[in-house]
């Protein structure tokens, strides 16, 4: 079963996303084979406990970093000086139905049944929709565009605030360590960031038990206080939160920013379904995750109602002076993997974007044999621990960050809903209607806390706006640059079929050989191919039309991989097919197509590139995205890695493209 492609290889330097003629009726037909129950069966045999245990570290590793400053931090925007039970209930009872409502009904209830072929994640959402419309929508695609690049700017808040807020505990157990916490936090973020090229493959297996152990400390510091108030368990009653907002009308939209920063993380849900599959993530929050915080927050509010004086810093207060070292080392360890997953998130948003044609072709190593999942690319890393250290040094407290935090997750968590939303009516599985009234309750409350963080745009919440818009900006121009160059390219294109019969008499010179000529339309004649007809006036005596194309699919199967078709004479058609979140790799991919009938002698083959060179000719604010279209064109990765070329095979001809 092949799904609906984005060929990428009509000359590897400009990807193009081909989005016509989708083949929705053979999508519904396999859509019971690409739910998440692929992953399940990867559960049974990785071992469904090791696979929670691992879901604990990296999908919960940002959202269980939360307790250390959202209580924390919506408490000070009721500006008041000594907080009471109308204060403290109404917060933590607001907090545990955020929880409730945004992470277990819309994330672990409804959207991890939304999966791509087990993949999950807003791209992955995108391509949902994409497919069940059944043609390209411009509204639709900005809105996937909208996210990703959201998604930017959280990715480089996260981890400054996270660890920033634990080294920020230092100070309580030596004072005199005040002075050095940003340049311990810039060191801790240095050398994570650094440490990126080696992988986390060593270290990962540690992420699960020492986040699970994070998770049992949070209970037990919160079941530990609230057995000094234990009548703070009336929070899970809505009537503390709903008097809460009616009797702070002055304050209310501001704290509840504060009290999103509770559910940072619950993205991470959703775009992490498919390394762990539903189950292990569903149990983990079940068991340990969910419990955890509800008890934490509860026990910092029993501290705070029976020592008000706690509430400038209530987490680490509700530890005893013995225990804060153990805390503060265990609170900065448990915000490094939280950054790591986020970091690994990005690595692997970037990619399916790429792959996807919203990005030019990134370079990236692959850090871990047999696990693809496990990737670095460069010019992500640098380019987010820039943004991370300015973040550090701008901002210096996480006090300060945290205004800057909630615009970029709550703007994601909108459009995921959207996304989801149009998913369900278009693909016929809800009717319109219905569908919005059932996501109406947690759609209005996203709204309201999204409308909440802007009124922090000047304290910092401009920082992912900005963020968001570059990175929007980019894609944006990328993805339209691609479309005019395709434009451009079919308007010259020479048809396979009348080529194949022109060169049926043809006296050009056969050489042996094979010969692959890269092309992202496997119905037009590549470009390299007829410029070496026309300068060098031969012909290999196998020549193979060779298009690699990208599945709307994370991961293709080894029936998907490759096709062979012959044309006649000595031309051939191969295709090559891998997943959106698969790294091209045609060397390896050459096996399927010999077992799908190419015959060749790789030493008598070579690879012919057609590199394009786009030229700006618009007008006015077109030109200017056509310049950057240039621009951006010339940092794409060489197409001799990225597609994993034999180097010593491959030759390229160049040409120019007026857009």
């Amino acid at each position: 079963m092949i799904h609906d492609p984005v060929r990428l290889a009509d000359q590897p330097s400009l990807p193009l996303f081909d989005e016509e003629a989708l083949d929705i009726a053979d999508y519904l037909r396999s859509e019971g084979d690409t739910q998440s129950d692929i992953h399940e069966d990867e559960a049974g045999r990785q071992g469904f406990a090791a696979l929670t245990i691992g879901a604990i570290g990296v999908v919960y590793g940002d959202i269980g970093t939360s307790p250390i400053y959202a209580f924390r931090e919506a408490l000070k925007a009721t500006g008041v000086a000594q907080p009471g039970p109308p204060e403290v209930l109404g917060i933590l009872s607001l907090l545990i139905w955020t929880l409730i409502l945004i992470v277990t009904v819309k994330y672990v209830f409804v959207l991890l049944r939304a999966d791509n072929r087990g993949e999950g994640g807003i791209l992955a959402l995108y391509t949902l929709v994409r497919l069940a419309t059944g043609r390209r929508s411009i509204p639709i695609l900005m809105l996937a565009i909208a996210g990703a690049a959201l998604f930017a700017g959280d990715a480089a808040i996260t981890p400054a605030i996270s660890v920033l807020s634990a080294v920020e505990g230092m100070d309580l157990v030596l004072p005199a360590l005040e002075s050095y916490i940003l340049p311990i936090t810039m060191g801790i973020l240095v050398a994570l960031f650094f440490g990126q090229r080696r992988g986390t493959a060593s270290v990962a297996r540690l992420f699960g038990p020492v986040t699970a152990v994070w998770f049992l400390v949070l209970a037990g510091l919160g079941l530990w206080h609230m057995t000094e108030t234990p009548w703070v368990v009336s929070a899970f009653s809505p009537i503390w939160g709903a008097q809460f907002l009616v009797n702070h009308t002055g304050v209310a939209f501001v704290v509840l920013g504060a009290i999103f920063l509770a559910v940072t993380g619950g993205e991470a849900l959703y775009a992490d379904l498919g390394h762990f599959g539903r189950k292990p993530i569903m149990a983990a929050w079940f068991a340990l995750v969910l419990p955890a915080l509800v008890l934490n927050y509860l026990g910092q509010g029993a501290l705070v109602l029976a020592h008000p004086e706690s509430a400038e810093n209530s987490f680490f207060a509700m530890a005893s002076s013995s225990l804060l070292p153990f805390l503060v080392g265990l609170a900065t360890a448990a915000t490094v993997i939280a950054s790591q997953a986020v970091i690994s998130g990005a690595f692997s948003m970037a990619r399916g974007a790429a792959q996807l044609g919203f990005l030019p072709r990134l370079r990236i190593v692959h850090t871990a044999e047999g696990q693809s999942g496990q990737i670095y690319i460069g010019a992500v890393n640098w380019l987010l621990l820039g943004g991370v250290l300015w973040l550090v040094l701008a901002f210096q407290s996480s006090g300060a960050l945290a205004s800057a935090y909630g615009i970029a997750v709550t703007g994601t968590m909108v459009l995921t809903t959207v996304l989801g939303v149009l998913y369900l009516i278009r693909s016929g599985r809800l009717s319109a209607p219905v569908a919005i009234l059932l996501a109406a309750p947690v759609a209005v409350i996203e709204w309201v806390f999204l409308a909440s963080n802007l009124t922090k745009i000047l304290d910092g919440g401009y920082v992912p706006l900005l963020a968001a818009l570059a990175v929007g900006l980019v894609m944006w121009a990328w993805w339209r640059g691609v479309q005019l160059v395709k434009a451009r390219i079919h308007k010259l294109a020479v048809p396979v079929s009348s080529f194949v019969r022109a060169m049926r008499g043809s006296s050009v010179n056969v050489i042996p050989g094979t010969a692959f000529f890269l092309t992202g339309d496997p119905d037009i004649v590549p470009s390299a191919l007829l410029h070496n007809l026309k300068h060098n006036r031969v012909l290999h005596d196998q020549t193979v039309f060779l298009t690699v194309e990208t599945l709307r699919v994370p991961y293709a199967t080894a029936e998907e991989r490759a096709s062979v078709e012959h044309l006649g004479g000595p031309f051939l058609r191969v295709t090559l097919r891998f997943g959106f979140m698969e790294t091209p790799n045609v060397s390896r991919a050459m096996g399927h197509a010999r077992k799908a009938g190419l015959k060749f002698d790789v030493m008598t083959s070579t690879f012919f590139l057609g590199r394009r060179r786009a030229v700006a000719t618009g007008k006015g604010f077109e030109l200017l995205m056509d310049r950057f279209y240039v621009v951006l064109s010339r940092f794409a990765a060489d197409p001799t890695d990225f597609y994993h070329l034999p180097r010593d095979r491959v030759v390229e001809l160049g040409e120019r493209v007026a857009i």
